[in-house]
C-alpha cells in the first residue's frame, strides 16, 4: 500500500500521466486551447492533493512518534 501512495504523491508520475494525456489528445486532434487548460487543471489538482497527503503523512508520523516517546517500555505512561 505504501508503494501505491508513494507513486500517487510522486510528481514525476503525474509529470508522466498529464504527458501521456497531452499526446493522446493531441493524436485525436484535440484543440490546443483544451489541452492547455486540461493539463493546467490537472497539474494543480495534482499538486494540491500531493500537499495534503504529504501533510498529513508529517503529522501521523509526530503523532506516532509523541506516543513511542510518552510510553516506557513496558508500556505503561510516563505521566507526561
Amino acid at each position: 500500500m505504501d508503494a501505491i501512495i508513494s507513486k500517487l504523491t510522486s510528481r514525476k508520475f503525474w509529470a508522466a500521466v498529464v504527458g501521456v494525456i497531452v499526446g493522446v489528445a493531441l493524436a485525436f486532434g484535440t484543440d490546443s486551447d483544451t489541452i492547455t487548460n486540461v493539463a493546467g487543471a490537472v497539474t494543480s489538482l495534482v499538486s494540491i492533493v500531493t500537499y495534503i497527503i504529504s501533510e498529513a503523512c508529517i503529522d501521523a508520523a509526530a503523532v506516532n512518534t509523541e506516543i513511542t516517546e510518552e510510553t516506557t517500555g513496558d508500556g505503561e505512561a510516563t505521566g507526561k
